[in-house]
């Protein structure tokens, strides 16, 4: 189990995927700072939806100070955390890595795209405690931030005081309702969608020539009640551990008795 200090004394890392200027990260350093006085935010340059757990190998990494214990990183997620890991925060390492808040939910078979999750991936590889959090929307005119940011603080303060397990990273996701219409806190497991709703947008630019535009349609369905997917839906704040190990254990019993 993760032991922490107090979490006032705690050094907080804070990162997204959303770019270090986007709302969501600025309602986090907030919800951090009214924890902790030792917060530091090292997050990408540029948006980086969708980077999943990838990092840059083919061209330099290029830091920039911003401001006082804030940096910007032109590269992904996880580059973030291995520098400042690695070179900003290598005198102490961070006590935990906040992620986000990442606008979209980050449900489901997200979590395998998310840049937002897979920086906690990255910390929990260091054997850093790290949580991500997510505020899911349907209407991309109406995001309530003031919901994760109004519940993130004390989401965060039960699971440090309870901890969880080495090589588990926490992934929170808030509903697309108002701060006070939270319904509460569910402890369910990741949910699979019934249906892919990718979008391959054909279009034709200025000197005649085709691209195309990935997007995803809005889900539909009943998704099933004990998952992220139906907790959000039913207006809870859902909570579910992930761990790295990705082994199929019926599986493999399965496969090692064939061969």
């Amino acid at each position: 189990m993760y032991q922490f200090p107090p979490l006032k004394d705690c050094r907080i890392l804070v990162t997204n995927d959303d770019g270090y200027n986007a709302p969501g990260i600025k309602a986090l350093e907030r919800v951090a700072k009214s924890l902790s006085k030792d917060v530091w935010i090292v997050a990408p340059e540029t948006e980086q939806s969708g980077a999943g757990h990838s990092l840059t190998l083919t061209e330099p990494l290029r830091l920039r100070k911003v401001s006082a214990r804030k940096y910007a990183v032109k590269g992904t997620p996880t580059d973030c955390v291995m520098m400042a890991i690695n070179q900003v925060m290598q005198d102490r390492r961070p006590d935990l890595i906040l992620s986000g808040i990442n606008r979209g939910g980050n449900l489901a078979e997200d979590v395998t795209y998310s840049g937002t999750v897979a920086a906690c991936m990255e910390g929990t590889m260091f054997d850093i405690p790290s949580i991500a959090l997510s505020q899911s929307f349907a209407n991309r005119k109406v995001l309530h931030m003031a919901t994760a940011e109004q519940h993130a603080g004390g989401i965060i303060k039960k699971l440090v005081a309870v901890g969880w397990h080495r090589n588990v990273l926490i992934n929170v996701k808030f509903p697309d309702v108002p701060p006070d219409q939270v319904k509460g806190v569910e402890l369910v497991r990741q949910g699979l969608r019934d249906f892919s709703g990718l979008a391959m947008e054909y279009r034709i630019d200025a000197r005649d020539q085709p691209y195309y535009w990935i997007g995803f349609r809005p889900a539909s369905g009943a998704p099933k009640r004990k998952s992220d997917l139906g907790a959000v839906e039913a207006g809870y704040i859902a909570v579910t551990p992930l761990h790295l190990d990705l082994t199929a254990e019926r599986a493999l019993r399965r496969l090692r008795d064939a061969f």
